[in-house]
């Protein structure tokens, strides 16, 4: 259902605009789902063939996914396409997308920097009602990209609808976010440093990077990737985005909505293709000015080759649950399930391992293997809680870790079970400090433990990770939480609840191998701007006398 809110007086509805928004359908100032309503509902998804007319522009005769330059969906030269698989149904190919040549990369950064110069001046009012105009066409055309996340990551029909609103509301934020951010200022004088007068005035500013390059990954290819380009484009940056290979379809149905929203020709750019024949060639290309990358290790890669731009990096981790002894272990259980096999656990911030003290690691255990045993597995049109993981290496990555624990005298609470890309979830007991499983991120419904008899070796092992992302702390002792907190190095510590990436405006950050820079909203706005100062010199010292 829709309902109206007050928007802000630089977004209100032009009344001689109503009839052009009135024939494309849309109600002026209408929001989808509030944050207090995510939960999506099949039964109000629009009508397939209603979307065609919105959506049939962006493949090809052949049935393939075109990409996305200038403000034009084109086929590339090379004749050549990537097969998208279906996890859930064998790897059989379900979409196919563009190979976009060298060539084709280069014009999208050619057209996003001329583009970017005359954004950079359109009023930051303007880019935020774009970027509304965005985040509705999303919302009001996500049944598409539900289909598409189901079938190329195959993640269930309710969490997909989530993701989309999700992202339409980040969007929204983000436009809201900036005007007020970036419409501020400051300035100072010289006379608060020793040794000076006041006979200089200094004034600072925020202005855009340029061409900012977005890498989303697989697990959220929708809000993930509008995480980058909307607090970029409020910024005045324009942008190329390389969408995941498995998340390629709904990045094209999301940057369908930009396009329709009247986005200006250049200002966001799609390019398609295999990683391994243009993923350097995006990252060392001499246009880019920033680069936004959410993924795995081969960001530390991308780092390596990125040069002098400013980077924004979330590569995963190995986000731990610490359980004292007086931690309320029904939360405990219900956190673990939550947080260790929801998505079947291909999350950045689930949790990978469960750090709990011996003395109530028993009785934590059975509750937890209780639950584990009610979870569905099965197909995510289903909404069954496990679905396939995304690929055959990963799943065959998975049972590589469980072999090797188990073959090092590891307890295995449910039998290994794997179909295919699909593996049902499993508690995994008794894991020791040689076990790849106590240190590796297996991205799949699989949950270690380890038993500790103390607080400070549970510390000890969290902080031996080569990871920092998250981490989480269950106890009902307010003050061992904070001091647990702050020994544990990562970027963000949950108390009494798992590790996760959100609200959206909350920042969000790594430590050591988990990142670089910070996200959430606001800080996404400031990692998209550089500072810029203006020194005006009097000639003589000039005092304000109120």
């Amino acid at each position: 259902s829709c309902h109206t809110r007050p928007r802000p007086l630089w977004f209100q509805p032009n009344p001689t605009k109503l009839r052009s928004f009135s024939d494309k359908g849309l109600t002026p100032g209408c929001e989808v789902l509030t944050a207090a309503a995510r939960t999506f509902n099949s039964a109000s998804m629009p009508d397939m063939g209603a979307l065609t007319t919105f959506y049939d522009e962006i493949k090809s005769s052949e049935n393939v996914f075109k990409f996305y330059v200038n403000g034009e969906w084109r086929e590339s030269t090379s004749g050549k396409t990537v097969s998208v698989l279906n996890p859930s149904k064998a790897n059989e190919e379900t979409f196919k997308v563009q190979a976009c040549t060298q060539g084709e990369v280069d014009e999208a950064f050619a057209a996003a920097t001329s583009a970017q110069k005359l954004w950079a001046r359109t009023p930051l009012w303007k880019r935020a009602q774009l970027l509304h105009k965005a985040a509705d066409l999303l919302a009001e055309n996500k049944a598409a990209m539900v289909d598409s996340l189901m079938r190329e990551v195959a993640k269930t029909e309710k969490d997909s609808g989530t993701e989309v609103v999700r992202s339409a509301e980040l969007v929204r934020y983000a436009a809201e976010e900036g005007a007020r951010l970036l419409g501020q200022g400051s300035m100072l004088t010289s006379d608060s440093f020793p040794g000076h007068d006041r006979n200089k005035i200094c004034m600072v500013s925020k202005i855009p990077l340029g061409v900012v390059l977005c890498i989303p990954p697989f697990n959220y290819p929708v809000n993930l990737a509008v995480s980058k380009l909307a607090p970029a484009l409020i910024a005045g940056n324009a942008v190329v985005l390389k969408p995941p290979t498995q998340g390629c379809a709904s990045g094209a149905y999301m940057v369908q909505a930009f396009h329709k929203a009247g986005f200006p020709p250049g200002v966001v750019n799609m390019v398609t293709g295999k990683g391994s024949e243009i993923g350097d060639y995006l990252v060392e290309h001499p246009a880019v000015r920033g680069i936004s990358f959410t993924g795995g290790d081969t960001g530390i890669a991308v780092s390596k080759k990125a040069g002098m731009v400013p980077l924004q990096m979330e590569l995963g981790g190995k986000d731990a649950c610490i359980v004292c002894e007086d931690a309320d272990l029904e939360l405990v259980a219900a956190n673990i399930m939550k947080g260790g096999f929801s998505y079947s656990g291909q999350r950045c911030t689930a949790i990978k391992v469960v750090m709990v003290m011996e003395s109530v690691a028993d009785k934590l255990v059975g509750m937890v293997n209780e639950k584990v045993s009610k979870l569905k597995v099965g197909l995510p049109e289903n909404n069954a809680d496990i679905t396939a993981v995304v690929s055959k290496s990963s799943a065959d990555f998975i049972q590589s870790l469980v072999e090797d624990a188990k073959s090092k005298g590891a307890v295995l609470c449910q039998e290994f079970k794997r179909q295919d890309n699909l593996i049902w979830p499993i508690l995994v007991d008794h894991v020791k400090p040689e076990m790849r499983l106590a240190w590796e991120e297996p991205f799949g419904p699989v949950v270690p433990v380890v038993r500790v008899t103390s607080e400070e070796e549970a510390i000890q092992l969290c902080n031996q990770s080569k990871y920092g992302l998250q981490g989480c702390v269950f106890t009902a002792d307010f003050n061992k939480a904070i001091l647990l907190s702050d020994a544990l190095e990562t970027g963000t510590v949950q108390i009494n609840s798992a590790p996760a990436r959100g609200p959206d405006h909350f920042p969000f950050q790594g430590i050591k191998d988990s990142g670089i820079g910070s996200q959430g909203i606001t800080n996404s706005i400031g990692m998209m701007c550089k500072t810029k100062t203006t020194v005006m010199n009097l000639p003589k010292p000039s005092y304000t006398m109120g």
